[in-house]
């Protein structure tokens, strides 16, 4: 899988699709895949499930929040 450090995940499209919309996928894939904070336990551990199914790893507190961002 080709990346580079310009467009990061989004260097797998190639030359297709152009810059902006590269930039837009990169910034949506880092928020949805990172690790956030945990309303319940204030701990790094909330991750994304599903479309909009939020779920932290260390304390089990599930949330249905936004598709990209659990706020």
């Amino acid at each position: 899988m080709p990346r580079t450090k310009k467009v990061g995940i989004a260097g797998r499209f190639g030359s297709r699709y152009g810059k902006r919309a590269k930039d837009r996928f990169r910034d949506i894939q880092k928020a949805s895949k990172s690790k956030h904070k945990c309303p319940n336990c204030l701990k790094p551990g909330f991750k994304r499930k599903a479309s909009g199914i939020w779920e932290c790893s260390k304390c089990g507190h599930k949330l249905a929040g936004k598709a990209y961002k659990p706020s």
